[in-house]
């Protein structure tokens, strides 16, 4: 679309006669205030008169500062000031009118998503969350520990993410940065040039601002940078840059060109490794030395002799160096525990980071103390733990550093998946004939919705579209999973981040931004990898005293050696040279409280649940987090529809037949204008078969009769008047429901085409069968494999239609299925998935169209098919990309994989500290003289937070159960 000038910009892009936009004048103090655009459909407009009393309704509404309705697309755009008035008010006018609102969008809560720096554990997220959920205005908080961030629902009349992110700084003590913000809105980030002074950027704000469909405009001062966020049905981002280009008048003249922000999360997580690997660096330049100071030389004489020259008094050189040696590690490279520890306490929690700060304290002010009676004693023989301070910050750096490495790579699936979009796209400007006038090169992000685009071969599909000329393969795998290349033809779907394998197209962009299937799927993926899992609950309980506990047994262990140690009650050989009975202990004491490990407790969930979306993702099956996950591993029986989910989904009608003295042509009429209006497979089936018999009897018709008094019976058919007459298109239900007789001619005809699989739609005109069509839905090749494989993983399968008994019995003996519910309405459906939910089975049910939907919900894990409707998908557990039963198979065998590996995770990290904490104890030293430095004791601490992280990596190699079995 070519834009000419600034009116363009405010002007809608389809008119009809009957459009108003209405210019409401705001009072002076609103003027400079914060706007925002509301677009939602009224039902029900006709004419101008309707689009006038809307009008006049929202007109006198303060705070409503401009008005536009449009007839033909039956919507309106309001622009409107929310300190001053809600969306919901907004609603409640138009409604007060009589009109119906639909499609309304809830404006009042706002989301935005931030990065939360510091997390180690369960207590960690836990405290972030409370501190969020405790803010004034905020919804709801969900808080990702293996991801790092949180995503927060908050009203933006009460809050702001300023105030979010000083809440979880100064409450919680972490340090937090924002990610995005906005309901998944369309935002686009503009580098702005010709800037001489601030007024520039007061003109530019407000010329944007100015725009219908700009929701908010937000300029950085200092980088010259304006991040918009706008509704892609109303205008896009070529019409901003043209819009601030025009802003600028007489000497001042403004660019605008396209700025792409860092990724955050990448730049985030390089940012946090670089650091942790510096802090391990610098500890073991000291860490090193105090090692081989007090370890090493000391066993090799003559070469360590010079250590024990006397500085003062008793106080030696070696206990001098590792004194000074030590210091910095521990409160200059240490500092980062200190930190932790006093916000932890400050919001009365515990984590590890008040384990490492006990144990090396304890540690380090003891040393202190041996030093000082060392230093004013000259007969005073004391051991220091120097060392156990300084090399226990090093190790557990070194495992906070190996562990930051690790889990980046949870997250590559989802990673990969971001750059799958290309960077530019080929952009079409065509004549009114579709004769190309130019081809411009741009960015993928500056595409508008119904722009017109080239895919040559080789090159990747900028964004989804509708293909309007040309023909060729597109490999999809990497969205769906699907190796083979699809065939494309006019009229077909291509969807963005897919290669264009072997022909020039043309394409017709329909979503941008973020609503393409790919940022859909990153935002459903990201979603998951947030949500909890019921099982976290048991690290969730464990973390709320497993500090406490810890520091408790600690203090036991030192008593238990200490004041035996003291009464003689075991072997003073016991004891290292040098020590007493107290140095002993505290050795013993410091192991228990560095030893045990919280954060591989809080990681063995959320780092599972991370790379098991991430590689479903990649497989094409995308799961909606921990929830759906655990909820799948437990399925002992899974549910089919049949249409479009066991069958193929494209029915063709083999035969028709006139039961009636009704002529052809009005037979073929009047079904087209009854089932046009229906979303149902077969009923795009039949209308397609009743136009080509028009045109066998040379009657093409290209306007049908309106449809009136139209109602949708689910899982029975239409009903509806064309002109006089009324029709009924549907099942042999249908005609029962209204009393249509059916003779023996009509019941022969049913009869033997569901012996054949074909399902029958009976056409009445005025309360007489009319006539009928055959459909015949092919089964998919590869469901009877699945529902075997099913079975040898001891799910049990059931099907339920709404189609007739004969053609449901004749569909599951083909694939396998014993147990089969047929005639069903959507209600029945869920009924039925709770009929087998009370007999104690967990229950998963697959399907695509909107009457699967209640049943999708009612199930334990709903599944739709990726090729089915959009309410499907969004009631669905888990969304299967590729329209392939094999998918169900991977989702549950994922599933079980998952649950398995978790359950691995927490043996692990329960196992490790169970087993760790007596060894660490000294349960082992009076049989085997076996003991745990502390050193050594924070090595383990942190190996284990390792290998729960690296256990969870393993998931990254899984293969689908069903294709491996086929090769």
């Amino acid at each position: 679309m070519e834009i000419n000038g600034e009116a363009d910009l405010k002007s809608p892009l389809l008119h009809h006669p009957n459009d108003v936009v209405i210019t409401v004048s705001p009072p002076n103090q609103i003027l400079n205030k914060k706007t925002r655009t509301l677009v939602f459909k009224v039902l029900g407009i006709t004419c101008s008169s309707c689009v006038a009393s809307i009008e006049a309704a929202l007109g006198r509404l303060d705070g409503v500062q401009s008005v536009m309705v449009s007839v033909l697309q039956g919507q309106a755009v309001v622009k409107y000031v929310p300190e001053v008035i809600t969306a919901k008010m907004i609603k409640e006018a138009v409604e007060d009118t009589g009109f119906e609102v639909a499609e309304f969008p809830e404006q009042d809560i706002a989301m935005c998503r931030l990065r939360i720096k510091g997390m180690a554990c369960t207590s960690c997220s836990e405290s972030v969350e409370r501190a969020l959920l405790m803010a004034d205005g905020v919804k709801k908080a969900v808080v990702g520990l293996a991801l790092g961030e949180a995503k927060i629902h908050f009203d933006p009349n009460v809050t702001n993410t300023d105030r979010i992110i000083k809440a979880v700084e100064e409450d919680a003590g972490f340090g937090a940065d924002l990610i995005s913000s906005g309901n998944g809105l369309n935002k686009v980030h503009l580098k702005l040039g010709g800037i001489t002074n601030p007024d520039d950027l007061t003109v530019i704000g407000s010329s944007l601002q100015s725009l219908e469909g700009v929701n908010h405009v937000e300029i950085d001062a200092q980088e010259h940078i304006a991040t918009i966020s706008y509704e892609p049905d109303i205008i896009g981002p070529r019409s901003l840059i043209q819009c601030i280009q025009e802003a600028g008048s007489g000497p001042s003249t403004y660019q605008a060109t396209l700025y792409t922000p860092p990724r955050g999360g990448e730049t985030e997580r390089q940012q946090e490794i670089i650091i942790y690997r510096n802090q391990f660096l610098w500890s073991c330049l000291f860490s090193v030395p105090i090692f081989v100071f007090s370890m090493v030389l000391p066993m090799l004489p003559p070469y360590g002799n010079w250590l024990d020259y006397k500085v003062i008094n008793m106080l030696d050189i070696g206990m001098l160096l590792r004194w000074i040696l030590c210091t910095p590690v521990q409160f200059v490279i240490g500092k980062r525990f200190y930190a932790g520890s006093y916000h932890a306490l400050r919001r009365k929690s515990a984590n590890m980071d008040v384990l490492v700060a006990l144990g090396t304290n304890a540690a380090y002010f003891y040393s202190i103390y041996i030093m000082i009676k060392a230093l004013t004693s000259d007969s005073f023989e004391g051991q220091d733990f120097f060392e156990t301070s300084s090399m226990l910050i090093s190790f557990i750096l070194l495992g906070k550093y190996l562990e930051v490495l690790a889990k980046g790579k949870t997250s590559n699936a989802l990673s990969k998946l971001t750059e799958l979009a290309p960077d530019t796209a080929c952009l079409l400007t065509l004549d009114a004939e579709g004769n190309v006038i130019s081809e411009t090169e741009i960015h993928t992000q500056l595409i508008e919705k119904n722009d017109i685009l080239k895919i040559v071969p080789g090159t990747k599909v900028p964004v989804d579209g509708l293909v309007i000329d040309g023909q060729s393969h597109v490999n999809e795998s990497m969205i769906t999973g699907e190796a083979m290349p699809v065939a494309k033809k006019p009229g077909d779907k291509v969807i963005g981040g897919t290669v264009n394998e072997n022909g020039c197209i043309r394409i017709k962009a329909t979503h941008v931004g973020s609503e393409t299937a790919l940022s859909q799927i990153v935002e459903l993926v990201e979603a998951a990898q947030l949500a909890k899992a019921p099982v976290q609950k048991l690290a969730d309980q464990i973390s709320k005293f497993f500090v406490p506990t810890v520091v408790l047994a600690a203090l036991l262990t030192w008593l238990g050696w200490f004041i035996p140690g003291q009464a003689g009650l075991y072997p003073r050989i016991w004891i290292p040279t040098a020590m007493d009975a107290f140095e002993f202990a505290l050795q013993f004491g410091i192991s228990v409280l560095v030893v045990a490990c919280p954060c591989a407790l809080g990681l063995a969930t959320p780092t599972a649940v991370m790379v098991a979306t991430g590689k479903g993702a990649s497989l094409g099956v995308l799961i909606k987090g921990g929830n759906a996950l655990e909820n799948a591993h437990k399925v002992k029986t899974v549910v089919f529809d049949k249409t479009g989910t066991l069958t193929v989904g494209k029915p063709t009608v083999v035969s028709s037949v006139l039961f009636s003295e009704v002529s052809m042509e009005d037979f073929c009429n009047m079904t087209i204008a009854a089932e046009a209006n229906s979303e149902h497979p077969i009923a795009k089936a039949v209308v397609e078969h009743a136009k080509m018999l028009l045109q066998k009897h040379r009657s093409e018709n290209d306007h049908f009769t309106e449809v009136k008094d139209f109602e949708v019976h689910p899982g029975a058919g239409v009903s509806g008047k064309i002109g006089e007459r009324a029709i009924l298109v549907g099942n042999k239900r249908l005609m029962r429901l209204f009393n249509v007789p059916l003779g023996s001619e009509v019941d022969r005809y049913i009869s033997e085409n569901e012996h054949l699989a074909r399902t029958c739609v009976l056409v009445a005109i005025e309360g007489t069968a009319a006539g009928a069509f055959a459909v015949t839905d092919p089964v998919k090749p590869e469901a009877a494999r699945v529902i075997g494989y099913l079975h040898s993983m001891s799910i049990s399968s059931v099907m339920v239609t709404g189609d007739n008994w004969a053609t449901a019995s004749a569909i599951a003996k083909q694939v396998g299925i014993q147990k089969v519910f047929a005639e069903t309405d959507p209600l029945g459906k869920a009924d039925k998935i709770k009929e087998l939910q009370l007999q104690g089975t967990s229950v998963a049910m697959v399907g695509d169209g909107i009457n699967d939907s209640p049943a999708l919900v009612a199930a334990d894990v709903g599944m739709a098919i990726g090729a089915g409707t959009d309410v499907a998908i969004e009631a669905a557990d888990v969304v299967l990309m590729k329209s392939n039963l094999e998918d169900v198979v991977t989702a549950l065998d994922l599933s079980r994989k998952t649950m398995s590996r978790i359950r691995i995770n927490y043996v692990w990290a329960l196992g490790y500290n169970v087993l760790g904490m007596p060894i660490a104890a000294g349960i082992l030293f009076p049989f085997t003289g076996i003991r745990l430095p502390p050193w050594l004791a924070g090595a383990c601490m942190a190996a284990s937070s390792i290998s729960v992280v690296c256990s969870s990596l393993l998931l990254q190699y899984y293969k689908k159960p069903l294709r491996a079995n086929s090769a």
